[in-house]
């Protein structure tokens, strides 16, 4: 009985294994097709690059004024709003 379970699971795993190299090939092919010059991909991969870099800056920009923005409405609780009141002050004194 052993043995049926362990040839099972061997071709199981062949199974898995080709069908893996099977969808890996399929998606090397793909590449190629689309993009034969390798200039072109690095070319492509640096803008988006570029893009994604600022996006990143933006939305964090974004995050942290929306946080602080937030946090000014807590600034009369007892505790922490002074903490709060200090980071506001030290941002308006940045910008002048």
């Amino acid at each position: 009985m052993p043995k049926k379970n362990i040839a099972e699971r061997a071709a199981q795993k062949i199974k898995e294994d080709n069908e893996r190299g099977a969808r890996e090939n399929f998606l090397e092919d793909l590449f190629h097709d689309f993009h034969r010059n390798r200039a072109q991909v690095y070319k492509m991969n640096f803008v988006r690059g570029i893009f994604f870099g600022f996006g990143s800056v933006l939305g964090g920009t974004v995050l942290i004024a929306l946080l602080a923005w937030v946090l000014s409405f807590f600034v009369d609780i007892p505790g922490i709003g002074q903490s709060i009141q200090d980071v506001q002050q030290s941002i308006q004194h940045d910008r002048k």
